[in-house]
């Protein structure tokens, strides 16, 4: 029987190769390690530091947030990049897979980075904040909130809307809640005998005498114009923001009452016929 024979020199020396690379990789896996450790807890550390001090100067809440989201992330790149480093890898070819891949990925989402950019359009120039009561994009409702992506809004039946930030930032929003005060456009018809001026003297006194229409700016009735079938009253009540709907609808009702109670009708959309009888006479 033949006996295989090694060669203890080649083993000796492929050990050798080995326990050096071990020894050289185990001492970067482990300096990678401590480093990826310590870098995240630091990133951690960082992002409250961060929340905090926005917070203690009162900074808008969605602009915080945003703010603190990027710097985190790119605190996060820089760490996994020099994990990578110390293991080995070389920056430059690194950096050339994440050029080639931001290129990829750039194509492929133009969509969501033309969101993005929306997003931080919104973010910077405020044309709406969290709370605020919108209307963009043939929907309305209350914004809930500004991501970087989608802009939540709730309806007034709780319905979530989600909508695309890059088409809110350019299209036409109209913001219900930036100023402090709002009129409310309410057009009251009455009939063609109805008295006009006792009419305007009810509803201007109701305006007057209700504690949430303003004195200044003033409230005024005006005679919007002549229908085909009523007189069209401009009634122009101002309030603050958040009495405004529970405003509108008390005048509406009151000037119903008031107006039945004095009885100035109050005329619905109707058409007269007039049959005219054309009979041949008889010869």
């Amino acid at each position: 029987m033949d006996l295989i024979t090694v060669n203890t020199d080649y083993v000796t020396k492929y050990w050798d190769y080995f326990t050096n690379v071990l020894m050289e990789y185990s001492t970067r896996l482990i300096s990678a390690t401590l480093i990826f450790v310590i870098g995240w807890t630091a990133i951690r550390l960082i992002k409250k530091l961060i929340i905090r001090i926005m917070t203690k100067r009162e900074m808008e809440p969605t602009l915080s947030k945003f703010l603190a989201d990027i710097l985190i992330w790119t605190l996060k790149i820089l760490l996994f990049v020099t994990v990578i480093s110390k293991l080995g890898v070389e920056n430059s070819s690194f950096v050339a897979i994440i050029g080639a891949a931001g290129l990829a990925v750039g194509l492929s989402l133009q969509g969501s980075l033309s969101n993005f950019a929306g997003g931080v359009l919104i973010i910077m120039f405020k044309p709406f904040k969290v709370g605020d009561y919108i209307e963009a994009q043939n929907v309305s409702g209350t914004v809930k909130q500004i991501q970087i992506f989608v802009t939540q809004l709730a309806t007034v039946d709780n319905q979530i809307i989600f909508v695309p930030n890059g088409a809110l930032s350019n299209g036409t929003i109209i913001n219900y809640s930036y100023a402090t005060n709002r009129r409310a456009n309410l057009t009251i018809a009455i009939s063609y005998g109805s008295n006009i001026k006792k009419a305007k003297e009810i509803v201007m006194q109701l305006m007057e005498n209700h504690p949430k229409v303003l004195k200044d700016p003033a409230p005024v009735v005006l005679v919007d114009s002549l229908a085909d079938s009523s007189i069209n009253l401009a009634v122009r009540p101002w309030a603050n923001l958040e009495d405004f709907f529970e405003m509108r609808s008390d005048i509406l009702e009151q000037i119903k009452l008031k107006f039945d109670e004095n009885g100035i009708e109050i005329p619905f959309p109707q058409l007269d016929f007039h049959i005219k009888e054309n009979f041949p006479k008889k010869s």
